[in-house]
């Protein structure tokens, strides 16, 4: 699957012509061979293979043939290790922008926030989409006509080695968080496909992803995303028409998907009002009330604890209970806190998880709701309907800005052939993103109605097995407590974290475990196509720029390849070790990095294409401040960041804007710091001018063996 030469002229064009229809047949006949497969695993579970060979077998399976393609696009050549040679047909390099974008927060985390957010998970869809649009108007052209390898090397060129430092630092800085999300979201399918432990998880699916990155870099990457693409939208899109019709009876269901929104509105009314359901919200409510009055007096709380854990296993002991009562009563009795410090923080976490809990709807908004308050209620709803809006407005900005300039999707833009085709590309991209987009709202909707209508109500000891096999998986994901003990599961009683919706549709619609797997399978293939892509931006970052661009210029190609290989696999295993902590949901870190490389990365490239005037000491002086104040808010104000850095002062908010959005303040900053920076300063010299005249007028049909020398 490795690429040709071309030549130039008329041969070029024959020669790029025969190599798409390659890639065509070989692709094709790779799609009906994932459906076959899937097919037979199918016939296989009916005749009795068991679930856990099915997960096995399709992990093994498809990272197999991940690093087949990259063991047979290894090279040591810079141009195809960096930018796969430059000869990307638009189709398949949209194809594999598709799948770099596609992230475990795509696949994994999107569908499962509308579904607890409804309205408000449309800032990610809408946000995302919208930045391809400034791709392609604003960057994708003019960095392909640019001609070199990464993002720094841009910046090190219009601005100086002085932005080209900080532009390797950002790379790294936004990557690397994007990399701990991917890899958290490896672990969790690894080890639902496996049945191991989820750290175990995270090291098996570190293998898939370093067998592609490390042999072959760009190039096998990109052959590598294209057939992860085709697994992923395939087990995205199957268990959902399966849904449609088995709600509805029709295979279409972003068509069809508004008819059980109105059902889900009908019954979000009756659960509001349901008596049982406020039972249970008055127990959590109990539990907070009980959490908070601990705080007045932690050391008698303490005490009282731990007499009571001890008096419970005593009595279990003297009634002859059963083994496992017993030891859970030791394990509880083991785990009391034995400092006030500990106690203290155990008290607050269970009083806000319990307030958390203590909510209508298991403190999920109305799905149909634009934004939470009212606009005509009292002054608080008026309040909070304009936060909500404001956030909605602030998260859609730093999506957008944030994707036109992450590293690593606007890397894919150097490996097609020409200015045009880059252009083509992102048209490419915005296409198979949007097959998925356009299919995650019905994917919440319908796996919300069949929780609503066949999930809650049913009687503990018949609740299906996947609760109870995804609570092992990870019991904070997934957790079911009958806190009013009248043995049917309450809504309210019922925990379910946004990052397992997509996994658990096929178990939520009763579907044949087979889909379950493949399923798992696409989950894997989005998290790995987008680790590699953020792998090779920070091994790239790191040995072309840092290594090649400042410290030995002399160095060989094979040496600088070489390096990058050994950094990648070390950033990888950095970023597998943070990610067994599980540092915060897939969600937060990846919006986290858009926000990262918006204030970075955005008004620096920007104005350092389109204004002659930006100079570089504007241009470091703006990154620095813009990523400084993103980051600044985010640390103050994030719950799990605030841990990090031991923040105790108060949360104080601006404008009423979480912290996830913090890229909406670091932009601006950016923006105005350049400006004026640079108006104060020298003018840029006529290198530099040449360089913009260059990339700004770019030829369309530029033959793409010309290309700006290293």
């Amino acid at each position: 699957m490795a690429p040709v030469t071309p030549g130039s002229g008329a041969a070029a064009n024959a020669g790029r012509a025969a190599f798409k229809r390659r890639l065509d047949k070989a692709y094709t006949w790779y799609a009906f061979a994932f459906v076959g497969f899937v097919v037979t695993l199918g016939v296989l579970e009916q005749i009795g293979l068991s679930r856990s060979w099915i997960g096995v077998i399709f992990l093994l399976a498809t990272v197999g043939v991940y690093a087949a393609i990259g063991v047979a696009s290894r090279t040591t050549d810079e141009v195809e290790y960096y930018v796969a040679g430059r000869r990307v047909p638009a189709m398949y390099n949209g194809m594999a922008t598709g799948a770099d974008w596609m992230s475990a927060a795509s696949f994994i985390g999107l569908a499962g926030t509308l579904y607890s957010s409804g309205f408000d998970g449309l800032a990610f869809i809408i946000g995302w989409t919208g930045g391809y649009c400034l791709v392609a108007m604003l960057l994708a052209p003019y960095l392909r006509k640019f001609g070199q390898f990464t993002i720094p090397d841009f910046l090190g060129e219009r601005y100086g080695n002085g932005a080209r430092t900080l532009g390797i630092i950002a790379a790294i800085l936004c990557s690397f968080t994007y990399v701990v999300a991917q890899i958290y979201g490896v672990g969790l399918i690894t080890a639902r496909l496996t049945g191991y432990a989820f750290e175990i998880g995270i090291f098996i699916g570190l293998g898939g992803i370093l067998v592609c990155s490390f042999l072959g870099g760009m190039r096998a990457v990109t052959w590598t995303q294209v057939a992860q693409y085709i697994v992923l939208i395939v087990a995205y899109l199957v268990p959902v028409v399966w849904l449609s019709v088995k709600q509805t009876g029709v295979p279409l269901p972003q068509a069809i998907y508004g008819w059980q929104l109105e059902k889900i509105t009908a019954r979000e009314q009756l659960l509001v009002n349901d008596p049982r359901e406020i039972e249970v919200i008055a127990a959590f409510k109990q539990r907070a009330d009980e959490a908070a009055a601990k705080l007045d007096d932690v050391p008698t709380a303490m005490a009282a604890d731990r007499a009571a854990a001890k008096h419970k296993l005593a009595q279990l002991r003297a009634e002859g209970a059963a083994p496992m009562l017993v030891q859970a009563a030791a394990r509880a009795l083991a785990a009391q806190p034995n400092t006030e410090s500990e106690a203290r923080k155990a008290y607050l976490a269970a009083k806000s998880y319990n307030e958390a809990r203590a909510r209508p709807l298991a403190g999920m908004s109305p799905h149909a709701q634009q934004f939470a308050g009212d606009p005509n209620g009292d002054e608080r709803s008026r309040r909070l309907f304009d936060e909500s809006r404001r956030n909605f407005l602030a998260l859609v900005f730093c999506l957008m800005v944030g994707t036109a300039a992450l590293p690593h999707i606007l890397m894919r833009y150097y490996t097609t052939p020409s200015v045009q085709q880059a252009r083509e590309s992102v048209t490419w991209s915005l296409f198979f993103i949007f097959l998925l987009y356009f299919t995650a709202p019905a994917l919440a909707v319908l796996v919300k109605y069949e929780v609503f209508s066949n999930l809650v109500g049913t009687p503990f000891d018949q609740l299906p097995a996947w609760i109870a096999t995804w609570a092992k998986v990870e019991p904070t994901l997934m957790s079911v407590t009958d806190i009013n003990h009248d043995g049917i599961l309450q809504l309210g009683e019922m925990k379910i974290g946004s990052d397992i919706i997509v996994l658990a549709t096929p178990e939520i619609g009763g579907l044949p475990y087979v889909i379950s797997g493949m399923v798992a399978a696409g989950g894997l293939a989005s998290a790995l196509s987008t680790a590699d892509g953020l792998l090779l931006t920070i091994g790239n970052a790191l040995s072309h720029d840092l290594y090649y661009k400042m410290i030995d210029p002399n160095a060989s190609t094979s040496r600088r390849v070489t390096i990058s290989k050994i950094l990648l696999l070390v950033v990888a295993l950095v970023a597998a070790y943070v990610a067994a902590y599980k540092p915060g949901d897939i969600l937060f870190l990846v919006s986290a990095a858009f926000s990262f490389a918006a204030a970075a990365f955005f008004p620096a490239l920007v104005l350092g294409i389109f204004w002659k005037r930006a100079s570089g000491a504007g241009a470091m002086l703006g990154m620095i401040a813009g990523l400084g104040t993103a980051m600044y808010y985010m640390v103050h104000n994030q719950v799990w960041l605030r841990g990090v850095f031991g923040i105790t002062h108060p949360v104080s908010l601006w404008f009423g804007i979480q912290p996830i959005s913090a890229g909406v303040f670091g932009v601006p900053v950016g923006f105005a710091v350049i400006v004026v920076v640079s108006l104060f300063t020298a003018r840029p010299g006529q290198k530099v001018q040449e360089l913009i005249a260059h990339v700004r007028y770019p030829d369309l049909h530029e033959d793409p063996s010309r290309r700006r020398p290293s």
